[in-house]
């Protein structure tokens, strides 16, 4: 039987928590204090003069019709990316899980693209996918397809969301296998026994089992495509062609680096933490229920 560890004080358990309390504060609440607070002013260029303006830097952001546009980007591409990379690391992991020959090199081989930052990703798929010096990129339009990312706005957001997607499909990978694996043979076997077919199986016994797994990385995977996908759509598109794959967290890099408009920007950083916080609260307090742990 175990003992259990019972503090006379609370000195002792605020001294553990402190490393992890101050890690918090410098590296989240006080940018984010700092972004809203900056969200009610507005500066010149040079940072020589602050003018408090209320809430008028949202105003001119939700009035902007090139903001509403780049929401639009943003929707279709965190869909598509959060859709793409769980549905394709689902399917590696369930065909890894198998009993197949050399299954420990694939799943090494499936793992290793995790390791590398977006930026680097996204120069891997631009070196495939360049009109004129790509493999597949010549290869498209030696077939007659008419390819060039840099000019075609659609075809652009396909590759920014195949290359962001696919950063990601190692890490969705490795925590859907490990839910593969725990599940017990013999729930399995008894559905086998019961005449399941294989379809059938994934559908009723593992998906099921698999919910909560599904879940943490459906939240993970939102909030990977609104802010981790940044150095992919810069290194790759720039957000053209003509803001075609501009995102949210793209427009505030523009405005408050490039363009130095720092109260817009920090306005558009204030609505974007409020969109990915809504986002998760909606699914903790809708999807959950339909997750049985």
């Amino acid at each position: 039987m175990r003992k259990k560890v019972i503090f006379k004080g609370t000195a002792l358990p605020l001294l553990f928590l402190l490393p992890q309390l101050l890690i918090t504060a410098v590296f989240f609440f006080w940018p984010a204090g700092q972004a809203i607070y900056g969200s009610f002013l507005r500066e010149d260029a040079f940072g020589l003069s602050r003018n408090f303006v209320g809430l008028e830097n949202f105003a001119e952001v939700v009035t902007d019709p090139n903001y509403i546009q780049v929401a639009q980007n943003t929707a279709i591409f965190s869909s598509a990316v959060a859709a793409l990379a769980l549905g394709v690391a689902l399917l590696l992991a369930v065909q890894a899980d198998k009993a197949i020959r050399g299954a420990n090199t694939y799943k090494t081989l499936l793992i290793w693209p995790y390791a590398l930052a977006p930026a680097i990703a996204a120069v891997l798929w631009m070196f495939m996918f360049h009109p004129q010096i790509g493999l597949f990129g010549r290869l498209l339009n030696g077939m007659g397809i008419a390819w060039d990312y840099r000019l075609d706005g659609g075809q652009a957001m396909l590759l920014v969301i195949l290359a962001a997607a696919w950063k990601q499909v190692s890490y969705n990978f490795i925590f859907f296998l490990a839910g593969l694996q725990s599940i017990p043979r013999s729930v399995l076997e008894a559905a086998a026994i019961d005449g399941a077919r294989p379809t059938r199986r994934f559908w009723t016994v593992v998906f099921p089992l698999l919910a909560p797994t599904s879940f943490f990385l459906l939240v993970v995977n939102v909030v990977y495509a609104f802010f981790d996908t940044f150095g992919t759509i810069h290194a790759l598109t720039h957000g053209g062609p003509g803001k075609s794959t501009e995102t949210l967290i793209y427009k505030v890099y523009i405005d408050g680096v490039q363009n130095l408009n720092f109260g817009s920007s920090a306005a558009q950083s204030v609505i974007l933490m409020a969109i990915v916080v809504a986002l998760t609260v909606i699914q903790f307090r809708f999807i959950e229920r339909r997750v049985h742990y």
